[in-house]
């Protein structure tokens, strides 16, 4: 498994891919020509959701040796100039739809969509390292690896944001933001000090799976925490703290192969019996805590962090590069504009209550104009999946709507 698919896994978003320059000012965005004139919705236009939106390639010039490409969007047949709405990747390689794993559609189509039914621009990229919709990466190293990974993501949004404020479609003082995961810290980081990254202020900010807490806390849930919380929630049925061998056994049942295979070498013998080498104090329970816990972080490796086992130099260097700068809960308060943040109750990449904190940090700063919906059922890509098993999925259309309604009532 690459590196990419490796984090894409652990976060799509970070959650979950891999995220994320050069030191000195920032690098002037130059905008290329277009490497294909405008066109209208495809010849499938009526049953893709393109229909009545003109999708325009672009390219944009990333700087260090990387062009991009990247898709304008806007209502056909607009006039004047419209609001934008940029659109923020989850962690890792990903391209300008976000296309999710395994076959499972996108997170930026359906709401690119949305947004040029209610009379938006919209403006999709590739990250650096993409070369096609896939996502197809380059085989540069420089490129998918860049020194300073996450500064350098910021540095590309920004020169994304220049991109779509020159273009003549585009009204630069409504410049939207929508990020996901990973993307929601971009969107705090640059809405915060827009003068330093050379970038209009925001006229908005979406937040979909918001990274409200520090990477170490986030990434200590993703790998060991949800394992003690799935022991506690689907298998402690007395709700003790303790499991017997029944509850280890009655746990098991019914779990994904992989689950059951992470889980029954902690908790039982060959017999059936709880394992005496976790049952440390020969009571015939396993304290999920105490016990269990105590060997699934040797097993995880989370006390090693970043450099838990599995993680690569590069996806260690994106960590300790992203450490640096603010979380959403620390940057957003220093926007004045409007806000909205979305949350699936299910989320174990960005938890629900991180970004209530979050919200919370928004309200505390005086900002009037903010919004948080937490949707039960959902997680990390807002699709209605199983909490501890979630599956890949494109946003569901109650999140959809709500995005599109929030971008109608501030155009």
């Amino acid at each position: 498994m690459t590196t990419t698919q490796k984090f894409r896994k652990v976060t799509v978003a970070v959650g979950a891919a891999a995220v994320l320059a050069s030191s000195g000012a920032l690098a002037a965005s130059a905008a290329l020509p277009a490497s294909a004139t405008a066109q209208p919705t495809g010849a499938n236009a009526e049953s893709d959701g393109w229909q009545g939106i003109v999708r325009e390639k672009v390219r944009i010039d990333f700087g260090q040796g990387w062009v991009t490409e990247g898709e304008l969007t806007y209502p056909k047949g607009a006039q004047g100039k419209l609001p934008v709405v940029v659109m923020l990747h989850g962690s890792g390689h990903n391209d300008m739809n976000q296309t999710l794993p395994d076959g499972k559609g996108s997170t930026f189509v359906p709401l690119a969509q949305a947004a040029s039914r209610e009379g938006f621009a919209t403006l999709r990229f590739n990250k650096r390292g993409v070369t096609g919709v896939g996502p197809v990466e380059t085989k540069d190293p420089a490129q998918l690896n860049p020194k300073n990974p996450y500064t350098r993501i910021q540095k590309d949004a920004a020169a994304a944001i220049r991109f779509a404020a020159k273009s003549p479609k585009v009204d630069a003082s409504k410049i939207f933001l929508l990020g996901h995961s990973e993307g929601t810290n971009v969107a705090a980081n640059l809405a915060a000090d827009p003068k330093r990254y050379d970038i209009p202020k925001p006229a908005g900010v979406v937040e979909m799976g918001v990274v409200g807490l520090e990477l170490k806390q986030l990434l200590t849930l993703q790998i060991f925490g949800r394992l003690l919380l799935q022991l506690h929630d689907e298998f402690d049925v007395n709700a003790d703290g303790q499991l017997t061998a029944r509850e280890a056994k009655d746990g098991l049942v019914g779990q994904p192969k992989e689950v059951a295979e992470q889980f029954r070498p902690i908790l039982l013998d060959g017999k059936g019996k709880v394992l005496a080498s976790t049952d440390k104090n020969r009571d015939g329970k396993v304290s999920i805590d105490a016990e269990a816990g105590a060997v699934l972080r040797k097993v995880t490796g989370i006390g090693s962090y970043p450099n838990v086992p599995g993680f690569d130099k590069p996806l260690v260097d994106y960590i300790n590069d992203l450490s640096r700068f603010p979380t959403v809960s620390e940057a957003l308060p220093k926007y004045s504009g409007p806000v909205l943040m979305l949350n699936g109750e299910n989320d174990l990449q960005t938890p629900a209550r991180a970004a209530l904190a979050a919200d919370a940090a928004v309200a505390k700063a005086g900002n009037k104009d903010h919004k948080i919906v937490i949707y039960p059922g959902m997680a990390h890509t807002m699709n209605t999946t199983p909490k501890f098993t979630p599956e890949f999925g494109e946003p569901d259309r109650k999140v959809v709507n709500d995005v599109s309604k929030w971008l109608k009532a501030h155009r």
